[in-house]
């Protein structure tokens, strides 16, 4: 009779199990040591995000990934699809593992949270005075007035300038006797 269902060798798996609890007893010998990565950085690069934009590209099954479209990512060797998902890319845990950092950031010291106080309240100080000297908006609206009143009486000179012209060129075209015969004597002057 022919039976469908697996049968069993338990001798064969009672010896696995005996192999296994043997060596579960002998203390393992750890092959793998803790990789001591770096701790988080600021980035010393500027992200280039707008040198693919509004670009048009042929892309083939045959293409290498860096030539496909999207932004490609060398130290991951992954090609990510549009920039926002490339910026969490970028700024994720894979990609900062391939780089050879953890997501820790280093503890500042009470130190170095004075200085960057002190830092950025010079900073605040020294806009302030910039912004007081360049945005004095009377004297701006001053100046502004003067310059567009300049340029009017420029126009208006030229104006005048090139009628003044125009007039000399038709005076010489025409002989006085003629223009006075004809009734053109009185008119423009």
């Amino acid at each position: 009779m022919t039976t469908y269902r697996k049968t069993w060798d338990k001798d064969e798996y009672a010896k696995k199990a005996k192999d296994r609890l043997a060596a579960e007893d002998e203390p393992e010998i750890v092959s793998e040591r803790k990789v001591k990565r770096e701790l988080l950085r600021p980035r010393d690069h500027k992200v280039d995000l707008d040198s693919k934009l509004g670009k048009t590209m042929v892309v083939t099954k045959d293409s290498p990934s860096a030539m496909q479209g999207g932004y490609y990512c060398k130290v991951c060797d992954c090609v990510v699809k549009d920039s926002i998902n490339y910026l969490d890319h970028i700024n994720g845990k894979k990609h900062q593992r391939n780089l050879g950092m953890s997501m820790k950031v280093e503890r500042s010291t009470l130190d170095q949270v004075r200085a960057r106080f002190e830092k950025n309240k010079r900073k605040r100080e020294e806009e302030e005075r910039n912004k007081a000297e360049d945005y004095d908006l009377e004297a701006r609206a001053q100046e502004r007035q003067e310059e567009e009143e300049r340029q009017r009486a420029l126009k208006r000179q030229r104006k005048k300038d090139k009628k003044r012209a125009a007039n000399e060129a038709q005076d010489d075209d025409v002989d006085p006797e003629l223009a006075a015969v004809m009734g053109f004597g009185g008119f423009g002057k």
